[in-house]
């Protein structure tokens, strides 16, 4: 297993939103703003990082019959953290993103990867597991939020690209939209993934 393909894994061939279709709940919900998914995706991205890095330095004095419960407070214990800076440091995106900060707990993507890699690999690599995976996560929720932002309201990051007047679709900011839009590019990754055998 080499650094590189471990680390760049998340990003197109294993991306944990487009390919693995997991972590779909918040990819849904929070990306009504390009924002949104850049502040979701740098606190899973923090969460998965170091849980990775904490289970794949305890997994020897883990007991099997205990190890998911473990998983849970380990997790937890990053997304406390997460929780209460985001509170204290970015009210306006805490409270945007609401109870979904909370819910990284149960985030298939941060047990998944847990289970699938960090309890089996070292630590050096489940770290870049990780930041991978969290990486891939943020620029998928990202590309979502931006597509949604742009048709939906006209703006990205809250910069006008559109003429006053111009219209804009509504339901693209709404959950409809967010299905139609995850659909859409799911389907175009696969149709790369078929075209470029990656």
């Amino acid at each position: 297993m080499s650094a590189l393909k471990t680390l760049t894994n998340g990003l197109l061939k294993e991306n944990p939103t487009f390919v693995l279709v997991l972590g779909t709940c918040p990819s849904l919900a929070v990306t009504t703003a390009a924002i949104n998914g850049i502040g979701m995706g740098a606190a899973t991205t923090f969460v998965l990082l170091f849980s990775n890095l904490f289970i794949a330095l305890l997994k020897n004095w883990i007991p099997n019959k205990v190890r998911i419960p473990l998983f849970i407070v380990i997790i937890a214990t990053f997304v406390t953290i997460v929780d209460l800076v985001m509170q204290a440091y970015t009210p306006d995106l805490y409270n945007a993103l609401g109870v979904f900060i909370p819910l990284i707990v149960v985030n298939c993507i941060i047990l998944g990867r847990a289970e699938a890699f960090a309890q089996k690999n070292s630590v050096f690599y489940s770290i870049l597991d990780g930041i991978g995976m969290g990486i891939g996560f943020t620029m998928a929720i990202t590309l979502m939020a931006s597509i949604r932002e742009i048709i939906g309201n006209g703006t990205i990051f809250g910069i006008h690209l559109l003429a006053d007047g111009a219209k804009t679709v509504l339901l693209f900011i709404m959950p409809p939209g967010a299905f139609i839009t995850y659909g859409f590019l799911i389907a175009i990754v696969n149709r790369l993934k078929k075209i470029y055998n990656f």
